[in-house]
């Protein structure tokens, strides 16, 4: 918490040192998930639900070189109004410090910083994982071996459903990770509750989720939770709908030559545009709610045993 390679703001820290709830969120869902203003007001937006749900929020990011754990509103105008702003990931954290450089951070760097904080529960809108193609590409995604190293527990939607999920599941349980869905029987697919892809396993109630997360820490497990929250119906895209959208975009995106980290966000773009905005509605959405339910769990974590 106290480490000299952040810089993590006085509540935050006051927080932690009084064992009250925090949650932590990531940058790259303002930078490259979303177009501005819309993502400016989700950023707010989402600090605001962990709010109100009785703990802090701890948006993480690399600011002129400094790992930052929480932001100011002006930090956060200064992200969401920059789309040349580096996408981080893990391996470029030591670039990005000794340049001085910003940079907004992906699921996995998120999740190291906040590991490293001392934060336990993560929110976020979905995690990367195994790409369509990868057995010609290799792109898998460091949020995968992030999952698997750092013990911070994440909500979200599921796996991007632009993956190829059964994939990221298969890849998830070679590393260990724990993969719960809360409340429904099927692993969601992002933008859609329902992917075809039955629930490794499922949890109805947060003090289950806690009992959960406690044994896990019980027996020395040093992996995360993955909690993945399905989007709320009256939001979701079907899944049949969203194929042809993600097909369409895929197919755009090998025509433009968009390779590495690019992938992702240009899909996004691409697929909110023939989604004619639907798409990034349900983003927002899904984003919030992943929000009230880690601030819900960080809360529940917070409170003796």
């Amino acid at each position: 918490m106290t480490a000299p390679k952040l810089e993590i703001s006085p509540e935050i820290t006051a927080a932690l040192l009084a064992g009250r709830a925090v949650v932590a969120l990531e940058s790259t869902i303002i930078a490259h998930g979303m177009p501005y203003p819309n993502n400016l007001e989700t950023a707010i937006a989402l600090e605001t639900i962990v709010r109100a749900k009785g703990a802090v929020p701890a948006t993480i990011a690399v600011l002129a070189g400094k790992v930052r754990v929480g932001l100011g509103q002006s930090d956060l105008e200064r992200i969401a109004r920059n789309p040349a702003i580096a996408k981080a990931s893990i391996r470029d954290l030591p670039l990005l410090m000794a340049r001085g450089q910003d940079g907004a951070t992906t699921v996995a760097a998120t999740m190291r910083v906040a590991a490293i904080a001392g934060i336990s529960v993560f929110a976020t809108g979905g995690i990367g994982g195994v790409h369509r193609g990868w057995e010609h590409t290799f792109d898998v995604s460091a949020d995968l071996t992030e999952l698997a190293a750092s013990s911070v527990n994440v909500v979200c939607a599921g796996a991007k459903s632009i993956l190829d999920v059964p994939a990221t599941l298969e890849q998830l349980e070679t590393m260990g990770v724990p993969v719960i869905v809360y409340d429904s029987d099927e692993f969601p697919a992002f933008y859609s509750r329902q992917s075809g892809i039955k629930s490794p396993s499922r949890c109805d109630r947060i003090d289950e989720l806690v009992t959960i997360i406690r044994a896990k820490n019980a027996i020395g497990m040093k992996s995360g939770v993955l909690i993945a929250n399905p989007i709320p119906i009256e939001h979701e895209i079907p899944a049949r709908e969203m194929a042809a959208y993600i097909d369409q975009a895929i197919a755009a995106a090998t025509k433009a030559g968009i390779s590495g980290k690019a992938v992702t966000p240009f899909l996004l773009a691409e697929i909110a545009k023939q989604s004619e905005g639907r798409s990034l509605e349900a983003n927002m959405a899904l984003a919030r709610n992943n929000a009230e339910l880690a601030g819900e769990l960080a809360l529940a974590l917070s409170q003796p045993r």
